[in-house]
Order: structure tokens, then C-alpha cells, then sequence
């Protein structure tokens, strides 16, 4: 879809931190005060987007958070972008590649946000403008790591009574097959069930992961550590099971790469991992022409950065339940409204019947939630908020 040419005149960085309704855990930490980084972007019609870093406080799952990103963002990348003419949102990722390594959710931060703007000039919905083709997506739940089986078994079945299409348990070497295993006797052998390792496991123990293979689970997603395709490769060999991979996949070479070598059988876009929805599509695009499916995973975002997620996970080749629970699934409030809600059958709508996010943000939730604002304008002038 063509899109008008934008000149950014001026974002607004702010840091919120929001409440989650409980403590999330997996492999490698948990949260319970989500800081998160927001971009309002503005362009010299007046017309604005927001768009949500994805960046997490610590580098457990990622090498970039809150701050080094907040860095990134005003050292290097919104200088790229602000006060020049933008032919569209497919040219925003070259700009902010061109001799700045690394630094992915930062830029997907900037790229998605002007997607955003795009579809909000041009009147249409975000989903329209990313190639979506669905008016409602089918939605899962990510459930984090538990005290016991028994509270791992009452969360999934009160993630059954809500309706999730697909119920996905965090696991560590510490807490995975009498876990696993006390779920699916108790949800029985026709729900779809996935466990997430978040790279917890090494090649060593393969042994191990092969006794989940019993459980007739749709995916074991990202058991090793990011960089370990061939290990990957290997592991695939000796599971039933299809691996999804996640962290490993960082671009479309990382896609290409694990198709070639037989790493996995499932891929996990996440916008912000892969540098925003101009690799996201490719990647996409790449694995549908392989007979590969994808599906849209989390990363605790606000209802900003939901909209993304939504938009994105109504392409065509996003065929397994995304993680795109409602907002009252982690949130007392939420900053956008409406809020997003799931239908009793497990199905998110996509707001393709308005222009932009489909959503409004809560400007004064927002601003009661801030703990540091600054404004970047064209030129590098900055303003405090």
C-alpha cells in the first residue's frame, strides 16, 4: 500500500512504570514493575503516533534494556530520522542501520512508530497498511514459572475457562516434566499445550527435553541458548516435538539460516527482537514460502505496543496463537482505551475499521505513570516535557 512521505519534526521519550497485576517469572529472571519506554512521534502535519520499546530493565533476555536504549535512541537513531523527508515506513530501517551495530528493539522502537504515523496520515488501519488480511486473531497465554504443579495446573485451567486457544508454560531444568506432565493430565490430550525454556537447557540435555516428546505438545520453544543453531539442528534431530526458535531468530538471514540447517520448525516474530515490522514481514514472508508457521510472541508491552503485535500477527502465515492476551491479563489499567479484551472463543478483533493504532492512548494515565520525559526535536534540540 503506498504511504506519503513524512518529515519528523519531533519525538517525545518517556519512561512509565506500570504495575503488573502479579509477579511474571521465567528461566532467567521475573518482573514485577514494568519500566517501559514510549515514543510519541510527531510530523510537521501535527499529526501524531506512539509507538513501545520492548527493551526489559535487565539484559536477561536480551543484551539491550531501558537504558541503553533511552542512549541509543537520543545518541544516535532519532537524529537519522527527525527533520528529513521519509519516502515511507520501509525506508526507516536502512536509515537506521548505515554505520550503528546491534541496537534492534531501539530501532524497532523508531520504524514501528512511524508505520504507526503512516497509517494514521494516510487513514488507514495499521493492519491494512502491514498487509494484514484477518479481522480477529486467535490469542494464547504465556504462563511464567510456579511454585508447584498444582498452581501450574490451576493457572492453565483458569486460562482454559477464559478461552485461550493455546496455553504455553515457561519451564527451567528445575521445573519442567512433572510439571508438563501434571498439566496435560489435567487439560487431557486434545488442548494445545507449548513449553517456553527461554535458552535455559544445553545439548546435554537432550535426554531430558526428548521425555517432554510424550506430552503431544505443539512446540518446545527456544530450549538452547540464542546463538546455537547448529545445536539447535542437532536437538530437532532427536525430538518428535517441532522446536520454535525465538531468540535466535534476530533477522531474515537468522530465518534463512535456520531453515537451511533444520534448527527448528516454528518461528516466534517478536516485532521489537527482529528491528521492527519491515524484517518481521520478510521474515514472515520467508517462512510462508517454506511451509513454515509463525505466530506473534510477547513481551509484556502496554496496549501501544499490543496494537503493533495485533497488526502484525492478522498477516496470513500467522497460524498459531499469538501471545496477545487482553490487557486485564497483566494490567489493573492499561493506558489505551479501549482496552483489549479477548472473545470468550479466544479471539482478539483487529481494529481495521479505524485509522492508525486503533486505539487511543490515555494521555493523563500516561502522564501520571511518567518518571522522566524528554522532548528530541529536529536539530537535536532537546526540551524537557
Amino acid at each position: 500500500m503506498p504511504t506519503s512521505p513524512l518529515n519528523l519534526v519531533e519525538v517525545t521519550l518517556r519512561e512509565i512504570e506500570l504495575p503488573l497485576r502479579e509477579r511474571f517469572i521465567i528461566s532467567s529472571g521475573w518482573v514485577e514493575n514494568r519500566r517501559i519506554l514510549l515514543l510519541e512521534l510527531r510530523d510537521e502535519s501535527g499529526a501524531t503516533a506512539w509507538s513501545e520499546c520492548v527493551c526489559g530493565e535487565e539484559p536477561n533476555y536480551s543484551p539491550e534494556t531501558v537504558d541503553t536504549a533511552r542512549l541509543a535512541l537520543r545518541r544516535w537513531l532519532l537524529p537519522r530520522v527527525l527533520g528529513r523527508e521519509i519516502e515511507g515506513p520501509e525506508a526507516v530501517r536502512p536509515l537506521l542501520d548505515e554505520g550503528v551495530q546491534g541496537h534492534p528493539m531501539a530501532k524497532a522502537a523508531i520504524e514501528m512508530g512511524i508505520w504507526g504515523l503512516s497509517a494514521e496520515v494516510a487513514g488507514v488501519s495499521l493492519s491494512a497498511l502491514v498487509g494484514g488480511t484477518r479481522d480477529r486473531v486467535a490469542t494464547g497465554i504465556s504462563l511464567g514459572l510456579q511454585p508447584s504443579p498444582a498452581a501450574l495446573v490451576e493457572k492453565a485451567r483458569q486460562a482454559v475457562e477464559q478461552g485461550y486457544g493455546k496455553v504455553k508454560l515457561k519451564i527451567s531444568p528445575e521445573k519442567d516434566i512433572e510439571y508438563v506432565g501434571a498439566v496435560r493430565d489435567a487439560l487431557g490430550p486434545e488442548r494445545a499445550l507449548a513449553v517456553d525454556a527461554n535458552a535455559a537447557y544445553t545439548l546435554d540435555d537432550a535426554d531430558r527435553l526428548a521425555e517432554l516428546d510424550a506430552f503431544g505438545l505443539i512446540m518446545i520453544e527456544q530450549p538452547l541458548a540464542a546463538g546455537d543453531l547448529v545445536r539447535h539442528a542437532r536437538l530437532q534431530e532427536r525430538l518428535t516435538t517441532p522446536v520454535c526458535l525465538d531468540e535466535s531468530i534476530v533477522d531474515p538471514a537468522s530465518c534463512e539460516d535456520m531453515l537451511a540447517l533444520g534448527s527448528g520448525r516454528i518461528v516466534n516474530i517478536k516485532p521489537g527482537r527482529v528491528g521492527g515490522f519491515r524484517n518481521s514481514r520478510e521474515i514472515h514472508d520467508i517462512s510462508a514460502r517454506a511451509g513454515v508457521p509463525v505466530w506473534c510472541g510477547g513481551m509484556l508491552e502496554s496496549g501501544i505496543g499490543r496494537a503493533y503485535n495485533v497488526a502484525l500477527a492478522s498477516m496470513p502465515n500467522f497460524r498459531l496463537p499469538g501471545d496477545l492476551s487482553p490487557s486485564a491479563r497483566y494490567w489493573e489499567r492499561d493506558i489505551v482505551g479501549p482496552e483489549w479484551t479477548m472473545s470468550a472463543d479466544g479471539f482478539v478483533t483487529v481494529p481495521r475499521d479505524r485509522p492508525g493504532l486503533g486505539v487511543e492512548v490515555d494521555i493523563e494515565r500516561v502522564e501520571a505513570l511518567t518518571r522522566r520525559s524528554e522532548t528530541i526535536a529536529g536539530g537535536g534540540v532537546r526540551v524537557p516535557a
